[in-house]
């Protein structure tokens, strides 16, 4: 019958649209195959202001992991500078939100330790590969990278302070352009030659040149070092800021300011370059990191030099570590290890060196051919390397930012004549040992 065919005919459809009824009901509720393999997400602070060729170096880094390790999604967050970047991380930290993993001073290793944010690398490190993989950066740079028997940051855009200066200048001062000076006597005998005055009598050149502001107290250290003198101790609770040595080092800077050579008052960190391509400056020192800034800009025959000696040579170790925080998920912070074990392997760390001019931080990268041939072709990218073996670590105690303002203090007031040497070391050392009270 016409009715019956026509209840035959309609059941099977009738239980298909429950089907796919059910089945959307279901695709609904459960997570989708794709969702299911969603990357793990790894946010990386990095001290940087947006844009510009490092942003766009770390971004490459970044993407090139993703693509050999597709189930780990790195994400750069650029926090602005070093300060800006350590203040954010330990903001998010205390909020419970804090990056996977950062890069931040090297100095700021007891500043996170003391507000329980990171965690040692040790707690990664299971293999040989892993321990050679360690084992392999340079000594240099791990003086600030590890403390208490732990490793809490690894190396990885790493500097020293090293002396740049106008070759052409030195020619026409009758200087020997292939002969920087390599001692403190030799440094204030060139610095006098190499200064112009203008007809009004106004300064056009001066000799030397060493800032000031930014990081005054890590150009400092390079002085304080040569005149064989350690400011603070390994356990980062006492310092020697009114050590006679220091308060030397520092007369001699100011000495060079009363001689004519060196500008007087406050120098600019973030100028000096451009004051060098400017040609203000004959010498000037400043981080390596400048350097691929410098052979880019400077119009000019230039050279690199390690920095002079006094009672010794020595410039501190500077730059950035990276660091794993503590409040990340345990499968996060494998993920951030395997990111930072990446990035650090030699070839990258060659190509990071050649494309920024920090030092490279192992010498398997400087075996690498890439910058085996970037060195032959421009000797001045081996300097601060060749000085890392008379390097110490960087400035750095418990609470560092109070303790190092406390010492950038004492500096400028001394360089702008506002008190002695002695008097803003003694100074200085009064507030550091308040500071450092409670930890002893």
């Amino acid at each position: 019958m016409p009715a019956t065919r026509s209840n035959q005919s309609t059941g099977p459809t009738r239980r298909a649209v429950a089907l796919s009824a059910l089945a959307a009901s279901l695709a609904s509720t459960l997570p989708s195959a794709a969702q299911a393999q969603a990357p793990l997400e790894i946010s990386f602070f990095y001290p940087v202001a947006v844009g510009g060729p490092i942003a766009k170096f770390i971004d490459d880094f970044a993407s090139d992991f993703g693509k050999e390790n597709p189930a780990i999604k790195v994400t750069p967050i650029y926090a602005g500078a070093y300060q800006d970047t350590i203040v954010k991380a330990l903001t998010a930290h205390k909020s419970g939100t804090p990056p996977v993993t950062s890069v931040l001073l090297s100095t700021d290793m007891f500043t996170l330790v003391d507000e329980d944010a990171i965690v040692p690398f040790d707690n990664f490190i299971k293999t040989a590969e892993d321990r050679a993989w360690l084992a392999g950066f340079s000594k240099a740079f791990m003086l600030n990278s590890q403390s208490g028997g732990k490793t809490w940051g690894i190396p990885f855009q790493r500097s020293t302070i090293v002396q740049y200066y106008n070759k052409e200048m030195f020619k026409a001062a009758g200087l020997d352009p292939n002969k920087p000076p390599s001692t403190w006597a030799e440094l204030a005998d060139m610095a006098k030659k190499l200064t112009l005055k203008d007809a009004t009598g106004k300064v056009s050149q001066y000799g030397v040149q060493i800032p000031s502001s930014g990081f005054p107290y890590w150009l400092f250290q390079g002085l304080a070092i040569q005149n064989d003198v350690v400011m603070a101790n390994d356990a980062g609770n006492a310092v020697k800021f009114d050590d006679p040595k220091v308060v030397e080092a520092l007369q001699y800077w100011i000495d060079l300011t009363k001689a004519g050579s060196h500008p007087a008052g406050i120098v600019e960190w973030g100028t000096t370059p451009k004051d060098f391509f400017e040609k203000k400056a004959a010498m000037v020192w400043t981080t390596t990191g400048n350097l691929s800034n410098v052979r880019n800009n400077a119009k000019f025959d230039f050279g690199v030099a390690m920095l002079p000696a006094a009672k010794r040579r020595g410039s501190p170790t500077g730059g950035g570590n990276f660091y794993i925080f503590k409040k990340a998920t345990p499968a996060q912070q494998e993920a951030a290890f395997k990111f930072i074990q990446w990035i650090t392997q030699p070839e990258r760390a060659a190509r990071w060196s050649i494309e920024t001019g920090y030092v490279a931080v192992s010498d398997a990268a400087y075996a690498t051919p890439a910058l085996r041939k970037y060195a032959a072709d421009f000797p001045p990218a081996l300097v601060a390397r060749d000085q890392l073996p008379f390097a110490l670590a960087e400035f750095s105690t418990h609470d560092n930012q109070r303790v190092t303002k406390a010492l950038n203090d004492g500096l400028q007031a001394a360089l702008t004549g506002s008190k002695t040497a002695a008097q803003a070391m003694a100074d200085a050392q009064k507030e550091a040992d308040r500071i450092l009270r409670s930890y002893k």
